[in-house]
């Protein structure tokens, strides 16, 4: 991401140059009107954000979150990936962008994975649910339900299995198990209960306080990470009644 590609969009160099646009929601530059010489474009008139936003969610929606380089999306988009790291800064923060999240996954993922193992349960239910219980839960139910009624649930399968519990499963995978039902399970069981909480309103739990919940649900979520799991594979025709 150093050099410069033929692709380079004139916006990149002003994106080195300059702060954030203020069209562009970023702070302004009180030099910007008496630096002499300056001419063209400043960041973001040429709409580079917007294309950038739009070649994120495509690559997103179709390889997934790790199988996306910030490169291949400047590519897509027709500009330098400097100009990507510039609006954007890391790969989950554009991530974050492409899907409208008013809040930082990174953020809760730091305080998920700093407990003791035999505690993740509990946390990732009482960050999660305490996420759309907060001030910024409409702004969460809202992006879910776009992503939802889209008909394309890539990009929510991508934020749920690969950005929110990829680490968590890496923490609790062992050489016999990698992990991966263990979260599909905790993502079924958690988006369960956000339905059922947030957009159903099933009562009593629609109104239950979070401590109450974490408590009834936590353990089951623990059981699903680190607990005895009994998965019937290969050997459910063995398992079915035959004929007498």
């Amino acid at each position: 991401m150093g050099g410069r590609s033929g692709g380079e969009s004139p916006d990149s160099d002003a994106a080195r140059n300059d702060g954030p646009d203020p069209a562009e929601g970023g702070p302004a530059d009180p030099a910007e009107g008496d630096r002499p010489g300056r001419s063209g474009r400043r960041p973001g008139r040429s709409g580079a954000k917007e294309k950038i936003l739009a070649a994120a969610r495509a690559r997103f929606a179709e390889n997934g979150f790790d199988k996306t380089s910030i490169r291949a999306v400047a590519t897509d988009a027709g500009v330098d990936p400097a100009l990507v790291h510039h609006y954007f800064g890391t790969k989950q923060q554009l991530f974050t962008a492409a899907i409208q999240l008013p809040f930082d996954p990174e953020a809760t993922l730091r305080t998920i994975l700093g407990v003791p193992k035999d505690e993740l349960g509990k946390t990732i239910l009482r960050e999660v649910v305490g996420i759309w219980d907060s001030p910024a839960g409409p702004g969460v139910i809202a992006s879910f339900r776009s992503m939802l009624a889209s008909g394309d649930l890539s990009l929510a399968r991508t934020f749920v299995l690969e950005v929110v519990l990829e680490r968590v499963r890496l923490r609790i995978a062992t050489p016999e198990d990698d992990g991966r039902a263990r979260v599909a399970l905790v993502a079924s069981q958690t988006m369960g209960v956000l339905v059922a909480r947030k957009l159903v309103g099933v009562e009593p739990l629609a109104s239950m306080p979070l401590p109450a919940l974490v408590a009834a649900v936590g353990p089951t979520l623990q059981r699903y990470l680190t607990g005895p799991l009994e998965l019937v594979g290969e050997d459910v025709e063995s398992e079915r009644p035959r004929d007498r």
